[in-house]
C-alpha cells in the first residue's frame, strides 16, 4: 500500500524530535450501504475511504495526526505534525523492516465488489417480504444491508509491517406493528466477518419472522411491575449487559487509569465459580473477530474471569506502557482517523451446566428477559439501565404472559456477582460498540444466565 522506502522515510520523520516509538497506519475502505422500506430500496451508497494515521510515543506521552495525502510530501507533512508536540533530541534508530505474512483465519468466500447489487438488493426483499407477511399487524417493515473491505497496513519503529484484509457483512431487519393504537418494534441484526457468502447461508426466515414476532407479540403485552426479582438473560444479545457493565471495565484505557473498579485485582474472585468471562477474536467468521489488531498484533483468546477469579485485562501498546504489561492484541480503531485503544472483540460467558429449562424450572417468579434493548452505562462505576425488548412473568417455574416496559438497573460488578445459574446454550449478537477510538463491531455473547436479584423498572404507574 506504501512503498518500504516511503515507510521508512515516514516513520523517521515522526521519531525526528525526540519520539521513542513511531507508528503507520494505512487504510482503504470501500463500503456499501443500502436501505429497504415499503418494499422499495430507499438509499444505495457506496463509498470508499482512504488516509493514514501516523502515532509517536514519548515515554508515557502519545501523539496522533493523520492525513488523506497519501505522497510523500503530505505523509511527512502528518509525520512532522505528529513529532512536533515532542522537543527533543533523536534518541532511537529504525529497526530494520520486516514484513510479515498474516494467516487469515477468517476465510472468505465472495468479495463483495464481485457480487451484483441486484443479488443483494434480493435478499432485502426476501427478508421485507418474509417480515412483513408474518402478520396483518405489521405495518412496516425496514431492512438495512451492509457489506465492507477494509484493506490496512501496519508499520511501526520496532520492526513490525503487516497487511491484512477484513470483510464484513451484515442485515438488519426492523418490524413494526399496529393494532388499535398500540405500535409495538421488533430487529434483529445477524453479521459476520465474511463476505456475500454470509448472506447466502443466512437462514432469512428465521431473523425476519423473530423480528416481526417481537413486535406482534409486545402489542399483547402487560406493563411490567417494578421491583428486585431473580432475573433470567437469554442467550446471544443478552450479553449486552456484561459487554457494557463490565467488559469496558476490563479495558486498559480504564484500568491503566485506576477509572476501573477491577483495576489492581488481578487474582481477586470477582464473580461466582460457575462464571468464565472471554473476549476471544479468533473465533472462526464472527463478527467482531480479526486476523491482527490495528496495531498489527495477531488475534488470540483472552480469559479475562476464570472461575471467579479476575486472571487478565485487555491491553492495547500504549497502555501496556503504563500498566508494566504486555499487549492482548486488543488495540481497536473505526478507521486512520482514531488512534487506538483497548477494545473488546468477541466477549462472553462461557457456557455452564444447567439447560434452559432447568434454570427457568428452578424459578418460582421473577422476570425473563428474552431480548434485550438498548441502555445506558456509566464505565467508572458500572452502573447501568437497559431497556428489554420483549420480557415475560415468570411464575412457578413456567414463563407466562409478555410484559412491556421492563427496564433492568443495577451495577455491572455487583450483578456478576449475583448470577447463579449458567445455561450450556451460548450464542453471539452482533453489535456496534462506540468509545475513544470511534465505533467498531463486536459481538456480544453469553448462554442463558439467572441473576437471583436486579431492580426492575417497570411501566410508568405501575
Amino acid at each position: 500500500m506504501l512503498s518500504k522506502s516511503l515507510i521508512e522515510d515516514v516513520l523517521t520523520a515522526a521519531l525526528s524530535t525526540g519520539g521513542d516509538f513511531a507508528e503507520v497506519f494505512v487504510e482503504d475502505r470501500f463500503t456499501n450501504n443500502f436501505t429497504l422500506q415499503s418494499g422499495k430500496i430507499e438509499t444505495c451508497l457506496t463509498g470508499r475511504d482512504f488516509g493514514i494515521g501516523i502515532r509517536v510515543f514519548m515515554g508515557l506521552q502519545s501523539f496522533y495526526a493523520y492525513t488523506t495525502d497519501h505522497t510523500q510530501e503530505g505523509l511527512l507533512k502528518a509525520a512532522n505534525n505528529a513529532a512536533q508536540a515532542i522537543s527533543g533530541n533523536k534518541l532511537i534508530q529504525l529497526a530494520p523492516l520486516k514484513h510479515e505474512t498474516i494467516e487469515t483465519i477468517h476465510p472468505v468466500q465472495l468479495l463483495p465488489h464481485e457480487v451484483d447489487k441486484s443479488r443483494k438488493a434480493a435478499v432485502m426483499l426476501k427478508a421485507y417480504d418474509t417480515a412483513k407477511s408474518y402478520h396483518s399487524s405489521i405495518s412496516q417493515v425496514t431492512v438495512r444491508f451492509m457489506d465492507e473491505e477494509q484493506n490496512v497496513m501496519i508499520a511501526n519503529s520496532e520492526g513490525k509491517w503487516v497487511e491484512d484484509k477484513r470483510l464484513r457483512s451484515r442485515l438488519a431487519i426492523q418490524a413494526v406493528a399496529v393494532r388499535d393504537n398500540k405500535m409495538e418494534t421488533g430487529f434483529y441484526g445477524p453479521g459476520a466477518h465474511q463476505g456475500f457468502e454470509f448472506f447466502e447461508n443466512l437462514n432469512l426466515e428465521h431473523y425476519s419472522n423473530e423480528a416481526a414476532r417481537i413486535a406482534v407479540t409486545m402489542l399483547d403485552a402487560s406493563p411490567c411491575p417494578s421491583g428486585k426479582f431473580p432475573v433470567i438473560i437469554d442467550n446471544e444479545f443478552g450479553g449486552v449487559i456484561f459487554h457494557e457493565a463490565c467488559g469496558h471495565g476490563l479495558e486498559a484505557t480504564a484500568v491503566a487509569k485506576n477509572n476501573s473498579i477491577f483495576a489492581g485485582r488481578l487474582g481477586e474472585r470477582v464473580a461466582p465459580e460457575i462464571v468464565t468471562y472471554i473476549d476471544d477474536g479468533t473465533l472462526t467468521n464472527e463478527w467482531g473477530s480479526i486476523n491482527i489488531d490495528d496495531e498489527g498484533e495477531k488475534a488470540r483468546k483472552n480469559v479475562l474471569i476464570e472461575n471467579g477469579i479476575l486472571t487478565g485485562y485487555l491491553i492495547d501498546k500504549f497502555n501496556s506502557r503504563r500498566m508494566g504489561m504486555e499487549s492482548t492484541g486488543s488495540g481497536r480503531r473505526q478507521s486512520f482517523r482514531f488512534a487506538p485503544t483497548s477494545r473488546m472483540t468477541n466477549t462472553y460467558i462461557a457456557p455452564g451446566k444447567s439447560t434452559p429449562e432447568e434454570i427457568i424450572a428452578n424459578t418460582e417468579h421473577g422476570l425473563y428477559a428474552k431480548y434485550m434493548g438498548g441502555g445506558q452505562v456509566n464505565p467508572a462505576s458500572g452502573d447501568y439501565n437497559f431497556a428489554i425488548m420483549e420480557a415475560y412473568e415468570v411464575k412457578n417455574g413456567k414463563l407466562g404472559k409478555p410484559l412491556k416496559g421492563a427496564t433492568l438497573i443495577g451495577n455491572g460488578p455487583k450483578t456478576l456477582q449475583l448470577v447463579d445459574m449458567v445455561g450450556n446454550n451460548l450464542g453471539h449478537g452482533a453489535g456496534m460498540c462506540g468509545a475513544l477510538s470511534g465505533s467498531i463491531p463486536v459481538n456480544v455473547g453469553q448462554p442463558m444466565i439467572r441473576v437471583s436479584e436486579i431492580t426492575v423498572g417497570g411501566t410508568k404507574g405501575e
